[in-house]
């Protein structure tokens, strides 16, 4: 059975986007699938932007290092610490923000999702703004480059360093927790080095740090300049000689190339698809944009069985939502909120591994968030489900107005936030459905947004329709729609 152009191309904007903007859906029809890619390979060749939340807070702390030439956090008093730690959460909060409003409006969609793959993979938990930003730019900058380059500017990450306790590792008392991460989760999988291996690497890696201004700096003197047998390979060692030996296994663009697609293409993994591209994006020296273009542009991607069958991560779904529906938030903060309460915030990953996604982002309060979430965004109705408690995550804030102990319900709040304040501009989706009958809306609102076989039962939906107008109803069919489980895949 063919699959319709709009169908591809909305499946090709989920999976190399965050789906398709609202002023994007009437050329659905009009292009092929190839034509569609190469446009979004265009809007994101262009210089990436620079983010940047921490300007005024950096100038001020490198001039007082400048000036004292001597600032170390053991010399500041507690109130001075505390004032910083508030500095940096706000700015990661400021970040978090920026980068989601990124995704939502910049044309770049195909990096942008690409960075936010990499985001997950080269997963960092680091409370210093400034460190997270550069680590940020650098996933951004690379994520359609090269994957040794990007591999080896992580590596070299004040965020990466510290977050993995590289900081911790010198000669004579070698810290293993950078080696071994970058090895299992970076590169190679698990299973596919010996501990040997680890330990010789993280001798390797010993000297490699960063300053307090994020600059990658090399201690020789606290370097193991002895040899080392990485892999089958042994010799005096560095770090950089280190990546350069896992890069040279197969195994390396085999791992990378799975996890592209299960993030891409079907979380089920067909092997003879994945080594067909990873022996090509190894023989290609790791080119990124050649290992999407074997993905995207390949028969196969728009197989019925690859299209609706992967569940929208939480920012995927946010994202989603605001770029078919433009709106204004009058808080920004109610976008961690949200965040937080369906399990995924930027910054935050829950350990070095990231977030497992798939059906871990469903449960029976996350499933429930997720579909009221669009009458969220439409109502002013309260947010009162109850998050796990992570103090990283709620940026140093503890939950206001709990509820007594043994009760179920806690009003989740940062900064009072209780409401989604949003302003919906439902013009531009009124426009492109201007043509159409008004006993055809209901087919032609669906084909928009579903990418599953239409399983939401019609009489239902149009059951809560509101049909006291024309944009009445369509406002009401689209949340309605939203709302359903079938919205829940892409």
């Amino acid at each position: 059975m063919a699959i319709p152009d709009q169908l591809k191309n909305q499946h090709l904007f989920w999976r190399a986007g965050f789906g398709p903007a609202v002023e994007q859906l009437d050329s659905l029809k009009h292009f092929t699938s190839a034509e569609v890619y190469a446009a979004f390979v265009k809007a994101s060749s262009g210089k990436t932007t620079y983010i940047d939340v921490a300007g005024n807070y950096i100038d001020g702390f490198m001039k007082g290092i400048d000036e004292a030439n001597k600032l170390q956090p053991r010399d500041l008093t507690s109130e001075e610490r505390r004032r910083r730690q508030q500095q940096n959460r706000q700015g990661i909060r400021s970040l978090n923000t920026h980068w989601l409003h990124e995704m939502v409006q910049s044309p770049a969609q195909l990096r942008e999702k690409m960075a936010f793959f990499w985001h997950g993979h080269f997963a960092c938990r680091n409370l210093n703004v400034f460190y997270q930003q550069e680590l940020l730019h650098i996933i951004r900058t690379h994520a359609l480059g090269n994957f040794r380059r990007l591999l080896k500017e992580v590596s070299r990450s004040a965020a990466m360093l510290f977050f993995l306790n590289n900081q911790q590792n010198r000669k004579g008392k070698p810290n293993e927790n950078f080696a071994r991460e970058v090895m299992e989760l970076f590169t190679l999988g698990r299973g596919h080095y010996s501990e040997n291996d680890v330990k010789e690497a993280a001798r390797a890696f010993t000297g490699w740090s960063a300053n307090v201004r994020g600059e990658f700096i090399f201690r020789k003197f606290q370097h193991d300049q002895g040899n080392k047998t990485i892999l089958g390979k042994t010799g005096n060692f560095d770090g950089d000689a280190v990546l350069d030996i896992i890069l040279e296994q197969k195994q390396t663009a085999r791992f990378i190339a799975e996890k592209v697609y299960c993030f891409f293409v079907n979380e089920i993994p067909d092997a003879e698809k994945i080594n067909w591209l990873a022996n090509r994006f190894y023989h290609h020296d790791y080119e990124i944009s050649h290992l999407l273009d074997d993905i995207f542009t390949a028969a196969w991607f728009y197989d019925e069985k690859n299209i609706g069958t992967r569940i929208k991560s939480p920012v995927e779904l946010l994202v989603g939502i605001r770029r078919m529906i433009p709106m204004t938030l009058q808080n920004d903060d109610s976008l961690l909120v949200i965040q937080r309460l369906l399990g995924q915030v930027l910054f935050y990953p829950p350990n070095v591994a990231g977030w497992p996604g798939g059906r871990s982002w469903i449960d029976s309060s996350t499933l429930m968030l997720r579909m009221r979430l669009p009458q969220l965004f439409n109502d002013k109705d309260e947010l009162n489900l109850s998050p796990k408690p992570d103090d990283d995550q709620m940026m140093g804030r503890e939950e206001n107005d709990r509820a007594p102990a043994g009760s179920q319900k806690v009003r989740t709040t940062v900064r009072g936030v209780r409401f989604i304040d949003a302003k919906l501009e439902w013009q531009d989706f009124y426009n492109y459905l201007a043509p159409v009958q008004r006993d055809k809306l209901e087919n032609a609102i669906a084909a928009a947004l579903l990418q599953t076989k239409r399983a939401a039962s019609a009489a239902l939906v149009r059951r809560f329709a509101d049909e006291t107008s024309r944009e009445s109803f369509i406002r009401s069919l689209t949340l309605q729609y939203m709302s359903t489980p079938e919205y829940q895949m892409s």
